[in-house]
């Protein structure tokens, strides 16, 4: 995927890592490939039981709006 579509989803987790930063937790972009954004959850989210529901709910809906090239978030 080109590097203007990474940088629009670098760009959108921006704007939702405020969120997560103030659960203690935070995200980082690893790779966006075929549409999938793939992101690594780290401090309080990396071992919350609740993570799956941020990523599906919270951070992957954010991005479709964000950047509709992307069609799913995996955590890695």
């Amino acid at each position: 995927m080109n590097e203007k579509v990474k940088e629009k989803v670098e760009k959108a987790i921006e704007e939702i890592r405020p969120n997560l930063q103030a659960d203690g937790g935070d995200i980082e972009l690893v790779d966006v490939d075929n549409g999938i954004a793939k992101v690594k959850l780290k401090g309080a989210c990396a071992s919350c039981p609740m993570s799956t529901m941020t990523i599906k709910w919270g951070v992957e809906s954010f991005l479709k709006r964000k950047v509709p090239e992307i069609t799913k978030v995996e955590t890695v």
